[in-house]
């Protein structure tokens, strides 16, 4: 039985073997087999991965950050009016997602952790407000929600967001 109580969890990179991660989600695994390395060329996207020390080229779970700016009327008018009239600098957790094998064992806890505390390091010297999230179905929102993120505007119901000072 694998251990994931220790995961390491780093940029994805050519040692990594990408084509036997699956989570049950096309989108999320073609993305990894077959764009994730584009993206980070490109420099669009960085993707992360979570391997065990037994195994540290087989990965367990994924996430990605980029950026984006979010206009002030996305976000709550109670939020909206604390801040500048100007677009909002925030963080993009795009995808998150823990192989099929690896779930139930706090990986996608864990990769939510990393992701918000790598989040936190960087907004110590780039502003970022929050960070937002696009939550591909309503379990995936639920498990959001559970970390404090909010829905973001009222024409969405899968769009979060998680101010940073709440951390």
């Amino acid at each position: 039985m694998t251990d994931y109580s220790s995961l390491f969890i780093s940029a994805l990179d050519g040692s990594h073997e990408r084509s036997g991660f699956h989570c049950g989600v096309t989108s999320l695994d073609n993305y990894l087999h077959k764009q994730a390395r584009q993206d980070m060329e490109r420099r669009t996207s960085r993707v992360f991965v979570a391997t065990t020390p037994a195994n540290p080229h087989t990965i367990v779970g994924y996430y990605t950050l980029s950026t984006l700016s979010m206009e002030l009327d996305q976000l709550p008018d109670r939020i909206a009016r604390k801040l500048p009239r100007h677009p909002i600098p925030a963080a993009l957790l795009g995808r998150l997602a823990v192989d099929h094998q690896a779930r139930g064992h706090g990986v996608g806890r864990m990769l939510l952790v990393n992701a918000i505390q790598r989040t936190l390091a960087v907004s110590d010297q780039i502003a970022i407000y929050a960070m937002i999230v696009d939550a591909i179905d309503d379990q995936a929102r639920s498990f959001y929600e559970q970390f404090g993120f909010s829905l973001l505007g009222s024409g969405s119901h899968r769009r979060l967001f998680l101010p940073l000072k709440s951390v």
